[in-house]
Order: structure tokens, then C-alpha cells, then sequence
């Protein structure tokens, strides 16, 4: 069961979420340059606020459950967000991107990912809204997908290779250079794509294969769109400023991966068991602050000990 939201209360999140992006980008951001570890900090701190601000908004709009609904999902989502941080980092690094264009890759790039994931969020609800026997697929999905991050991973693969890029080429006309944080370039009167909107393409694709992901899991938590919706925004609306603040600190998680793994499991298992029994929303919660929280002190404990071995 959960409350109808008017059409009303949807266009005017979508407008303060516009306006917010504008700010970032129109007044705080406007000028390229290297984003540093105090001003990412900072940054984070204000998009988690925000966040809690909206949660506030929730528990006096809707009631505890629904405040506990969004928490759950905007920790889940935010930590599995927290992957996807590494792969922009591996892909900034193979493209060599100057640290002072990256902010606007990511901004780009995650304007992309709220598009797709508010269209991924309608598909998976309405397909679940007629036919109810989906919500065992995305379970079984979500344990199959805990099981294979839990095994070992190879080698990492050579970008270069990726089709993505590969059909980016083929299409568009590419320029070899950077020009300066542009994404497109005119030269001897031919429009041309610079490698920066090559990164572009590429950070959208890998936040359409995390998506694949966290909808089913975030849907396991509840089917409410506008909880769904919201708590997904806000988690990737703090993406960028969390990347800045943790690109020094890549190592630091290493457990979090297995904690992440285990949550997709329990997710799972809990679409799975729906049918017959049906979790209290405090349990789900409890168990997932459980395990998030034992992979992230077994991850600093061990980063000491690796420390103080040297």
C-alpha cells in the first residue's frame, strides 16, 4: 500500500531538482577548474542535507514508514553509486581527462543518468504493477548479481576495445584533442566530437549498467515511485562531489564490494520470500545499516593494519 502523489508534488520536485542542477552548475561551477578534497567535502555535506532535509519533509508528509522507505533507499542506492565511482575513476584515468574538466563530464553525465533511471523506475513499476510474478525475477536477478560480485574478478578490460567506443568513432568524426571543456569542435567547417564527449558516452553507459542493479534492488525496498524516484535522485544528485572527496580514498573501501554483494543477496531472497512472508520494513533496515556498516569498518581496520605493516 502507498499514498497517490499528485501530479503537482511531481513537477515541482522535478523544478527544484532543475533549479538545484542550474545553481551547481550555472553559479558554483561555472568556470572549469580542479575540484579539491575540502570544497568535495563540503559539497557532499550539502547534497546529504538536502537529502535528509526532503526525508523530514516525508516523515511529517507521509508517516515513519515512509521516512524509513527513503532512508533505506537512498543508503542503498548512494552505496552502490559508490562502485560506480570507481569505474568513472578507471575511465578517467584511461582517457588521461584533466582534473578540471571532470566536473563537467560528471554533471553531463549524471543529467543523463536521472533521465534514464526516472525512465528505468516507470518501466520496472509498470511492469510489475501487471505482472506480480516479476518481482521473482528481479530477486533471482539480484542474487545472481551478489553471488558474481562476490567472485573473483579478472583482469580489468582494455577501454580501447569497448564497442562503445568503437561505434562512437564510427558514427561521429573524432578529434584527437582535447579543446579545452568543450564537447564538440568545428574544424576546417567540419563538426567534430573531442574525446571529452567520448568520456561522456562512456560514464552514461556505465551508470545504464548500474541501474540494472539498483532498480530491482531499490524496488525490493519499496514499489512507490515517488519514494523510488526521489531517494535514487538524491543519492546521484551528491555523485559528483562524493567522487572528488573519494578519489584519494579508492583502497580505503575494499570490503565494501562483499557488503554490497550481500545486500543485493538479501534484497533478492527478501523479493523471493514476498509472497509468504512479508519483512517489517525496521528488520530490512536493520540488517542492511548491519552490513553496510561491518564492510566499512573491516575495510578502515584492515587499511590500517596494511598501514602500520609497511
Amino acid at each position: 500500500m502507498h499514498h497517490e502523489t499528485s501530479l503537482a508534488i511531481w513537477i515541482a520536485f522535478v523544478a527544484f531538482i532543475l533549479v538545484v542542477l542550474l545553481l551547481d552548475l550555472g553559479i558554483f561551477h561555472k568556470k572549469s577548474h580542479t575540484v579539491g578534497f575540502k570544497e568535495s567535502i563540503i559539497w557532499s555535506g550539502v547534497w546529504i542535507a538536502l537529502a535528509m532535509v526532503f526525508n523530514v519533509i516525508i516523515l511529517y508528509w507521509r508517516g515513519q514508514e515512509d521516512f524509513m522507505l527513503f532512508l533505506t533507499g537512498y543508503v542503498i542506492e548512494k552505496s552502490l553509486s559508490v562502485d560506480n565511482l570507481f569505474v568513472f575513476l578507471l575511465i578517467f584515468g584511461y582517457f588521461k581527462i584533466p582534473n578540471q574538466y571532470q566536473h563537467k563530464v560528471l554533471f553531463y553525465g549524471i543529467l543523463g543518468a536521472l533521465v534514464m533511471r526516472a525512465f528505468f523506475i516507470w518501466a520496472g513499476i509498470a511492469i510489475l504493477a501487471k505482472f506480480t510474478w516479476v518481482i521473482y525475477f528481479f530477486g533471482a536477478f539480484l542474487v545472481f548479481s551478489g553471488l558474481k560480485m562476490l567472485m573473483p574478478q579478472g583482469e580489468e578490460h582494455d577501454l580501447e576495445k569497448s564497442w562503445v567506443i568503437t561505434w562512437t568513432k564510427k558514427i561521429f568524426p573524432t578529434s584527437p584533442h582535447f579543446h579545452e571543456d568543450k564537447f564538440f569542435v568545428k574544424t576546417g567547417g567540419k563538426w567534430m566530437i573531442t574525446p571529452l564527449f567520448i568520456t561522456l558516452i562512456f560514464v552514461e553507459f556505465s551508470d545504464l549498467v548500474f541501474a540494472i542493479d539498483s532498480i530491482p534492488a531499490i524496488i525490493g525496498i519499496t514499489s512507490d515511485p515517488f519514494l523510488v524516484f526521489t531517494s535514487n535522485v538524491f543519492a546521484i544528485l551528491g555523485l559528483r562531489s562524493l567522487y572528488f572527496a573519494l578519489k584519494g580514498f579508492a583502497d580505503m573501501f575494499h570490503y565494501l564490494k562483499y557488503g554490497l554483494a550481500l545486500i543485493l543477496m538479501f534484497i533478492g531472497a527478501k523479493m523471493l520470500i514476498m509472497h509468504w512472508y512479508h519483512m517489517p520494513v525496521a528488520v530490512t533496515m536493520g540488517v542492511i545499516f548491519t552490513i553496510l556498516f561491518t564492510s566499512v569498518m573491516v575495510s578502515i581496520v584492515s587499511n590500517r593494519k596494511k598501514i602500520q605493516g609497511h
